[in-house]
């Protein structure tokens, strides 16, 4: 085997140490475990991350191809992820120590061997079994790993805790259906389970808690260098600043638009209009019947299909499938509105999505005639399910699985106006492109948020809005400052708080890679004038999406390299 070869296997088996990651990915080992949350397990995750980065040092790139050139560096980024996110500090403490994820850890593989898993029923119960088996020394490892836990996270937790019962309930109400041989075992297994996650909670509740989690500038932009991000996060905070001042333009200029279409006041408020809105294109459901909502989902995505299969505007893979079901209630605390699980990219066959909608009568008047399509755009096709689905039948392992988030997340935002240009609303175009951008505005809080919880530097909450920031609570400044941009419900405020402050680095990649797609885009279009404008557009998705996954950075390298945009 050649070096290079080696390296990609020891990839594999650096991705495949977390069992979770191996029921995601649809590799075939480790289905049965639960992932080691000890300090130990992580600091030999580590060294083995260190001696790839080592290996793909020693190796001449020179000989290699360009193909294998950008395969190796995404291989060196995500080994480097793996060391900075380990390096993280906080008051003298690792931040592990710091954020319990026993509820979350415990069952999202779980979750996927029921719902994403192609083999037989009893295979999976099997994995199952053994799962809740080793919970509660699991349990026991998780609080053993913590120290002094932020008191948010804490709260997250607990929430995530009180869903998973009701979950393994209906876990043993599948394996009475399928006559599961160990049915006995399952059930004193959930028992057990149930049990110590009550022992887990009331010591988690004992502990002392803090309510600083910020790493600090130094190791923030070491983060972002990690992940492949190449701007400073002063620049980044000026996309933001810049995006605010532009789309605040638009929305003013749509609300007169609507406004004199719909002769209501002309100084009916942006607020005022959007609730009108909400009320004339509600979504029709018999009372208390959310999955009738879900039906709506699935009929917009069957006609945004037909649509781009008519229009021929992107590659559709033969074999990709989505479902579409409301989010457990075990997740919910980490999913405000609507998320994607992408296909398992490691596994042969028909690549299929999960996709969760966040549902309550509370959140009703967000599912709307003009949001949904908007969100189906994003989530499915041709959003994060057309590019992850296309990515995974890449023939470079790295490429389907490396976790490019600015690349995800700015096209899926670069897609929410696209569609609209191409005429996919008709008439009510104008009226889904004021919904839109107003929930868009979104990304430029994500943007300020993410600097804010990362550095704790609160000046970068400052992007335009005319908003007290006086608070202690990082938490109270952070949402006063969405509210005030996106007008969300107190519920969804706090959900989107609650991921923006554990996935630290993410939610700015929202508007840094719509920032980026966009300009990748108008360099394409400059460099191809002998193309038609559908021609253009065709070919600049086809590229896009047969490239895989890997930063805007190196996406940005790879065009230059093909000739594509001007180098």
């Amino acid at each position: 085997m050649d070096a290079f070869s080696q390296i990609e296997q020891d990839y594999i088996q650096l991705i495949s140490q977390d069992p979770n990651a191996c029921v995601e990915l649809g590799l075939p080992q480790r289905l049965g475990d639960l992932p080691d949350p000890s300090m130990a397990a992580a600091k030999a995750q580590r060294e083995r991350a260190e001696d790839m980065l080592t290996a793909i040092n020693a190796l001449d790139a020179e000989l290699l191809s360009f193909e294998q050139q950008q395969d190796l560096a995404l291989m060196a980024l995500s080994a480097r992820q793996i060391l900075v996110k380990g390096d993280f500090q906080v008051e003298g403490q690792s931040t592990l120590q710091m954020l319990p994820q026993a509820g979350d850890k415990l069952s999202a593989g779980i979750f996927l061997l029921v719902v994403a898993d192609p083999r037989p029923a009893q295979a999976r119960l099997d994995d199952i079994l053994s799962r809740l088996q080793q919970a509660p020394e699991f349990l026991s490892a998780m609080l053993a790993r913590l120290q002094t836990p932020v008191a948010r996270w804490v709260n997250i937790e607990l929430e995530t805790l009180d869903g998973l019962p009701g979950f393994f309930a209906t876990i043993a109400d599948w394996a009475e259906q399928e006559d599961y041989e160990a049915l006995d075992s399952l059930r004193r297994a959930i028992d057990q389970t149930n049990d110590a996650m009550e022992r887990y909670a009331a010591a988690l509740k004992g502990l002392l808690t803090t309510e600083q989690f910020a790493i600090g500038a130094e190791q923030a932009q070491r983060l972002l260098a990690a992940n492949g991000i190449e701007q400073s996060l002063e620049s980044i905070h000026s996309f933001a600043c810049d995006f605010v001042s532009r789309t605040q333009a638009e929305i003013e200029a749509l609300r007169q638009q609507l406004c004199q279409r719909y002769e209501l006041a002309a100084d009916t408020t942006v607020q005022q209009l959007q609730q009108w809105l909400y009320q004339r294109y509600a979504v029709e459901v018999a009372d208390g019947d959310l999955q009738g909502v879900i039906r709506r989902y699935q009929d917009e995505a069957n006609k945004i299909e037909a649509f781009i299969r008519d229009t021929g505007l992107f590659p559709i893979p033969a074999q990709q499938r989505m479902q579409i079901m409301q989010t457990p209630a075990f997740m919910a605390p980490m999913i405000p509105a609507g998320a994607m699980m992408q296909p398992a990219a490691m596994r042969p066959g028909e690549k299929v999505s999960q996709i969760y909608l966040t549902l309550s009568e509370a959140l009703l008047d967000e599912h709307t005639e003009l949001g949904i399509p908007v969100m189906m755009i994003h989530e499915g096709i041709p959003g994060h399910h057309l590019q992850l689905a296309t990515a995974s039948l890449h023939d470079s392992p790295v490429r389907r699985v490396f976790p490019a988030m600015e690349l995800a997340e700015g096209w899926t935002t670069m897609l929410e106006d696209y569609m609209l240009d191409q005429g996919y609303m008709g008439s009510l175009t104008d009226e889904a492109r004021f919904i839109a951008k107003l929930d868009i505005s979104r990304i430029s809080a994500r943007v300020a948020i993410d600097l804010y919880f990362l550095t704790g530097e609160r000046r970068y909450l400052e992007i335009g809005y005319p908003v007290a920031l006086d608070s202690e609570d990082p938490f109270i400044n952070a949402g006063a400052l969405l509210q005030a941009v996106t007008g969300f419900t107190e519920g969804r405020v706090q959900a989107e708080l609650n991921w923006y402050s554990q996935e630290r680095g993410y939610p700015m990649c929202y508007l840094l890679g719509n920032t980026l797609v966009w300009q990748l885009k108008r360099d394409f279009d400059a460099h191809h004038t002998e193309l038609t404008e559908r021609e253009r557009d065709q070919a600049f998705h086809r590229h896009f999406l047969q490239a895989g996954n890997m930063p805007m950075a190196m996406l940005r390298q790879r065009f230059a390299h093909l000739g594509l945009i001007a180098a």
